[in-house]
């Protein structure tokens, strides 16, 4: 059964969208990022302290992305998590997700690296993900470069679109060695942009994310006529090689089919796994925190555990 809290702000949102019936500002990407940067403050404190925060770019090979990085403990090693923010590939922000990383480094001690990749509709597929690339091939040239304390031990956690991206890369990661990853937390993950499943259909209008606003997602993200299947993670080919895995899923996400599915690819391919369900959430709950602290207290803890594992 959904988490009451949730339903009866849903039934306020739903209300408010009947009420409005504005298709441009629906398709509007300005309103969009603008519209996660707000609820995610509305929902979200500001969070724990971290002991060292810098912006920073990550500059090699005539390409630079932006990264903010979080060091709860600058006097002592810790492994590293490249954190890749949701959003659909067209919203969110290291800002509009500063929160969110704060309450990472905090459950789990590690060095948090997030990611500012370029977004869709102004920069489409495969910009976004070039740029997750760039920042996990050059990503201990900045840590050395800013005298951090580190080793080399790199986990990605991804929610909804960052979670594709997070999958996408492991994937890649499989066959190149260069790409050495410890381990992936995906949150909520989109890994499949066919659409193709039944919780699409039952949970994708009145739980927040649309069925119709991911399919515009989709199609502003992918603009040259590309294979969606074969870009979906749930797609690619898995190997033994991909990194152990937890995998965070709730119950009223139209994404929901595609992470079990993902969950029994992973156990069909004998990948050290971890998969923790929350049945009364919906998507991007960890954005409205205040509505449901328990299940994000949860949430955390489950990440902290996993990495310290």
């Amino acid at each position: 059964m959904l988490d009451a809290r949730l339903g009866a702000w849903l039934e306020q949102v739903n209300q408010r969208a009947v009420e409005s019936d504005d298709p441009e500002n629906a398709a509007d990407p300005a309103a969009v990022r603008s519209n996660l940067a707000a609820m995610t403050a509305q929902f979200v404190s500001a969070g724990p302290g971290v002991s060292w925060v810098a912006d920073r770019v990550v500059e090699a090979e005539g390409q630079s992305v932006d990264v903010r990085l979080y060091d709860p403990a600058p006097d002592r090693a810790k492994p590293v998590v490249l954190f890749l923010h949701g959003g659909g590939h067209m919203a969110g922000s290291v800002a509009v997700y500063d929160p969110i990383c704060r309450r990472i480094a905090d459950a789990c001690g590690w060095l948090i690296v997030s990611v500012e990749y370029r977004l869709a509709p102004e920069h489409p597929y495969p910009q976004g993900l070039a740029d997750c690339l760039h920042v996990v091939r050059h990503v201990w040239l900045l840590l050395e470069a800013e005298k951090r304390l580190f080793t080399r031990r790199l986990a990605l956690i991804g929610d909804s679109g960052g979670g594709a991206l997070a999958a996408t890369i492991s994937a890649i990661a499989q066959h190149d060695s260069s790409l050495n990853l410890d381990s992936q937390v995906l949150i909520y993950p989109s890994l499949d942009y066919t659409l193709d499943h039944v919780s699409v259909r039952e949970n994708g209008q009145g739980y927040l994310l649309e069925q119709a606003r991911m399919a515009w997602y989709f199609d502003c993200y992918f603009q040259q006529n590309e294979d969606r299947q074969a870009a979906s993670p749930l797609y690619m080919p898995a190997t033994q090689n991909l990194p152990p895995t937890l995998l965070i899923s709730a119950g009223y996400c139209p994404l929901r089919d595609e992470a079990l599915a993902y969950v029994e690819r992973l156990a069909a391919s004998g990948v050290p796994h971890h998969h923790r369900h929350f049945a009364d959430m919906i998507h991007a709950y960890l954005n409205l925190e205040t509505l449901v602290p328990e299940a994000c207290a949860q949430t955390y803890r489950e990440i902290g555990r996993f990495l310290s594992a």
